[in-house]
């Protein structure tokens, strides 16, 4: 059997919804995907130098020897289908889901295999109606050779691949120029871009993004300036920025850039801050010191960003703000492998992130972000139905939450964490949000305290406040957050039963993280109410690929009527998929 090797341009496609519309009106489908096949698509694949590998029924798989080739025929195809879909009901449209990936295929008798078909599959999987989803490095390659614009979508984990693959989400009718900018806070604003390891050794990459956490929690404890989170920063990693179109994508007057070297017991930060609009280097500087130093350095980082921004600061005051959660530097430099490790989601991850945390906490019983994390990372595997031990995870995450308390003092991230973990698992909420409302107050730039409120009103019943909040957090962090927000904002619609609403928003949360059992049980129970059985139906059938907890109790909701709305859905389109 003869077989060979090459680099190739891999599209594939296939028709979203085809089986509902054949159950509609099979004959006439058939003949419309027929019309779309020969009238359209065929000649676009020719005209971009497509191969077609195969047809699937419902869809195609197409090789191309230019990645940029693919993603200009994917755009023309959807652009045509938009057009003649124009005159079509919503419900009745022929719409392709198109995924393109880059990478070493094998070519056997016709056929093609590899990781770089399956790749693809992944991306057209996680592609919306009408939507194109690319690799990263179809995104790199393409990203200054055409008209188009993207979406970052971030990391995700997919089915059947070791590793989790970084997804760009093509913005059909939008050009790189045209996104509108974000309007500026009305206060000082800055963002911290991910500072570069300097050190020779990839493994010493947590370290150098650990110190960019800690300078941006000390920037936002300066309430008068507006902070973006750290995670929409990151998404700009590993690139060459522009620093004014990052101004603009990001809404914020100033940019702070720098690098970390750490070698031995020494560490140098070098840092520059950027006007944004104008790209004028305001100031730059480099502080040396030994590990010890570590914490006085990020200080004096941020003291003397927040210097220069704003003449009138008093540098002592914000210097006594930023106090430290630990001494022990093994234990802080676990703490930081634990966020690294926390940061995909998956079971694996987050097993992990508990394993250090817990050795942080070994190190430091009064590491309050250690204990805090801890407990937020039990929340997790309880939610996804990650642990057997459901009684044990329960009274640990606790014990863990209120030591945490014990040592949070003013600390946001760890009045927060603590929260998650007291508000799922224990009874007084007004205590809770309480905690929730301290953490705002000490630091409004806290995107993510934002969206804990939101998550934490939703389970209170605050429908509305939860939406206020959630919208909020999407504006502190607008690169990092859409799917947490999409999710919180559905969820909100649909416990008001308002379905019609909440399913766009629930679809975009489960596109955006695939493998989070909750967003697919609260868009199953969505479409199940909607009477949409089948989608329900397929949607469980997807969530019992991640988690083996279907129907929960779903406890933390504290409305009966919300908790029953949600069951009964969830129930109703687990019993049609058995």
């Amino acid at each position: 059997m003869s077989q060979t090797r090459r680099l190739a341009a891999i599209l594939a496609a296939d028709a979203a919804g085809y089986s509902r519309l054949m159950g509609v009106n099979e004959e006439g489908t058939h003949e419309r995907l027929k019309a779309h096949l020969s009238q359209l698509v065929e000649p676009k694949l020719s005209e971009h130098r497509g191969r077609t590998v195969k047809n699937t029924g419902d869809g195609f798989l197409v090789e191309f020897p230019s990645v940029v080739d693919a993603v200009r025929c994917a755009a023309k195809l959807q652009q045509g289908m938009a057009d003649r879909n124009a005159d079509i009901p919503a419900d009745q449209r022929i719409e392709f889901r198109i995924g393109i990936n880059l990478g070493d295929v094998i070519v056997e008798e016709g056929d093609i295999y590899g990781d770089g078909v399956n790749i693809a599959a992944r991306l057209e999987a996680l592609a919306e109606p009408g939507g194109i989803c690319v690799s990263r490095v179809v995104h790199d390659q393409v990203r200054d050779k055409l008209d188009v614009a993207f979406e970052d979508l971030g990391e995700q984990q997919v089915k059947n691949i070791a590793r989790p693959v970084h997804v760009w989400r093509l913005r059909l009718g939008t050009k790189p120029a045209s996104a509108a900018p974000l309007p500026l806070p009305d206060k000082p604003s800055i963002a911290v871009l991910p500072f570069r390891n300097m050190s020779g050794d990839p493994e010493q990459e947590y370290f150098a993004d650990g110190m960019v956490e800690e300078i941006i929690t000390a920037l936002s404890r300066i309430r008068w300036l507006f902070v973006i989170a750290r995670n929409s920063t990151f998404t700009y990693k590993g690139q060459a920025v522009d620093v004014k179109r990052m101004g603009r994508e990001l809404g914020v007057r100033y940019v702070l850039e720098g690098s970390v070297r750490k070698s031995a017991n020494r560490v140098r930060i070098t840092a520059q801050l950027v006007e944004a609009e104008s790209g004028a280097h305001l100031w730059a500087d480099r502080f040396d010191g030994s590990l010890e130093d570590v914490f006085e350095l990020q200080d004096d980082v941020a003291v003397s960003v927040a210097g220069v921004i704003e003449p009138a600061l008093q540098a002592a005051e914000a210097r006594r703000s930023a106090k430290r959660p630990t001494r022990d530097l093994t234990a802080y430099d676990l703490f930081l492998r634990a966020l690294a490790a926390g940061s995909s989601r998956s079971k694996a991850g987050i097993t992990r992130a508990l394993d250090f945390s817990e050795q942080a906490i070994g190190r430091d019983p009064h590491y309050g972000s250690a204990l805090g994390y801890a407990a937020s990372c039990r929340v997790v595997m309880d939610v996804n139905g990650w642990t057997d031990e459901l009684g044990q995870n329960r009274r640990a995450a606790i014990g863990c939450a209120e030591r945490a308390l014990e040592s949070a003092g003013d600390d946001p991230v760890t009045l927060v964490l603590a929260a998650h973990a007291l508000a799922y698992f224990g009874e007084n909420f007004d205590a809770v949000i309480g905690l929730v409302d301290r953490a705002l107050a000490f630091n409004p730039s806290f995107a993510r305290g934002w969206l804990m409120s939101a998550r934490i009103r939703i389970w209170a019943g605050q429908l509305d406040l939860a939406i206020a909040h959630a919208e909020r957090a999407i504006r502190l962090s607008p690169r990092d957050l859409p799917g947490a927000h999409s999710f919180l904002v559905g969820l909100a619609h649909f416990l008001g039963r308002r379905f019609e609403d909440a399913m766009p928003k629930l679809i975009a949360a489960v596109q955006h993280l695939p493998n989070a059992p909750e967003y697919h049980r609260a868009l199953a129970s969505c479409y199940a109410h909607m009477g949409r059985l089948e989608e329900a139906r397929a949607i469980v059938e997807r969530l019992r690929t991640i988690s083996p907890l279907v129907v929960p109790e779903l406890n933390q909701f504290r409305t009966p009527e919300h908790r029953e709305l949600l069951l009964s859905g969830l129930r109703l389109a687990a019993g049609e998929a058995e």
